[in-house]
């Protein structure tokens, strides 16, 4: 357990998502902002300057320095970051997704066991508000149908659209079905980037529950939800505008409930919560295992679409 004070947390990585975890640290009570690591010399600067912390030149410094670290790079250098991290006892919170294979993904578990070390995975939907309602709703989710729609940006392109959007989808149906992959059906277009833009995926799980999960990084518009059916019932669930309804049999009628929701930002709820697990050592909601399964379900449905397009 960290002692009582503050944690001393830092973030390798300030580009658009990065300077969002710097942010939050200066902000939350129970830590202390003590820096940055940024490849690009002029933007970490920016930060630093912005949130009033050091700009550290090598990430061995920012780790002697942190009890926690934000790893925010591109997911391609998420194990070669995350690895020496570790290594230096640093607790992490590892952007979504894990890394881009289940071996770097054991590397990293490796690593953080060895060391002692929590693991979070940066899957955002998970602390939406919106999700704690789901969770507790759901019984026994019968078919699920995700669609996550975003116009086209280069960030994330280092990878394809499954690794990039979609898993957030399919981080939230593993952890609301809680069953093995039967069968996975995809398909996917390449648009823009080098790797799919557009895929679709139908996965069939051991205990008869089946997910369509459809996503875009090429739409005009930007769509978060997913609709759960169940026996007797259903909830249809907007994690962008953080609203959404439960529709239920009542008789030969169904019956419609506005969900109540507190809403709040969550990537703050996401970090606070890291930060409540660093203090306690507990073990995270999304934690390296969790985080893992959707990395090796994403993989074996971009794989799918891959060979797909080759044949």
């Amino acid at each position: 357990m960290i002692p009582e004070k503050m944690i001393r947390c830092g973030v390798a990585g300030v580009g658009y998502l990065g300077q969002h975890h710097a942010r939050i640290y200066s902000e939350l009570e129970q830590c202390e902002l003590v820096g940055i690591y940024e490849v690009d010399p002029v933007r970490g600067q920016e930060i630093a300057e912005k949130f009033g912390c050091p700009l550290f030149a090598s990430l061995d410094e920012l780790a002697d320095a942190c009890d926690a670290i934000s790893v925010v790079v591109p997911t391609d250098k998420h194990r070669e970051v995350a690895v020496p991290l570790l290594e230096k006892g640093c607790h992490l919170l590892i952007e979504k997704p894990l890394c881009v294979s289940s071996a770097e993904a054991e590397e990293i578990l490796e690593a953080a066991n060895r060391n002692n070390c929590l693991i979070q995975v940066g899957h955002i939907e998970h602390y939406n508000p919106v999700t704690s309602y789901l969770e507790t709703a759901v019984e026994k989710p019968l078919f699920i149908t995700a669609d996550r729609l975003a116009p086209f940006t280069p960030r994330g392109t280092e990878v394809g659209v499954v690794l990039d959007l979609m898993i957030h989808d399919l981080g939230v149906i593993l952890h609301l079905v809680r069953s093995p992959v039967e069968k996975v059906e995809s398909v996917g277009v390449n648009v823009l980037s080098p790797t799919e833009d557009i895929a679709n995926a139908r996965i069939t799980f051991a205990n008869g529950a089946v997910a369509n999960v459809n996503t875009s990084r090429v739409s005009e518009k930007k769509v978060r939800e997913i609709r759960v059916f169940q026996d007797n019932a259903y909830l249809s669930i907007d994690f962008m505008n953080q609203e959404g309804h439960f529709v239920k049999r009542d008789g030969l009628q169904l019956h419609k409930e506005e969900i109540p929701i507190e809403k709040g930002e969550p990537l703050k709820i996401e970090l606070a919560s890291f930060l409540d697990c660093v203090t306690n050592m507990e073990n995270p909601k999304v934690d390296a295992t969790l985080g893992k399964q959707a990395l090796e379900l994403a993989i074996r449905i971009t794989e799918q679409i891959r060979e797909r397009r080759i044949g």
